[in-house]
């Protein structure tokens, strides 16, 4: 019986070394960082759009408001993100907050 306890033990400890990891991982997001100038802001999303498909960020699509550099260069900076996997710190950072939820909570106070 101990043996057979032990062996259920080792196997349960095996699956969740497993699985719990990646539930354990928060989804992150990578954005602008918030003190970029304009300019870098546009630079950065020229750089973005030549690389990822910027499409959703142009005027009348789905993600073009609201309409600042910020949020676009976010979208594209994100967008690579999540092709790559590499957020470039020099320009960016990694959130844990969804951002829509961030804009959804700052517009309705």
């Amino acid at each position: 019986m101990t043996r057979v306890t032990f062996s259920l033990c080792f196997i349960a400890f095996f699956l969740c070394s497993i699985v719990c990891p990646n539930y354990a991982q928060e989804k992150k997001w990578c954005i602008a960082q918030s003190h970029l100038s304009e300019s870098k802001l546009q630079e950065v999303l020229d750089y973005m759009c030549g690389i990822v498909d910027c499409k959703e960020i142009q005027p009348g699509e789905s993600c073009f408001e609201p309409d600042t550099r910020q949020n676009h260069a976010s979208y594209a900076i994100d967008l690579n993100y999540r092709i790559t996997g590499v957020c470039d710190f020099s320009y960016a950072t990694t959130i844990i907050t969804d951002p829509c939820k961030l804009l959804y909570s700052s517009l309705a106070h």
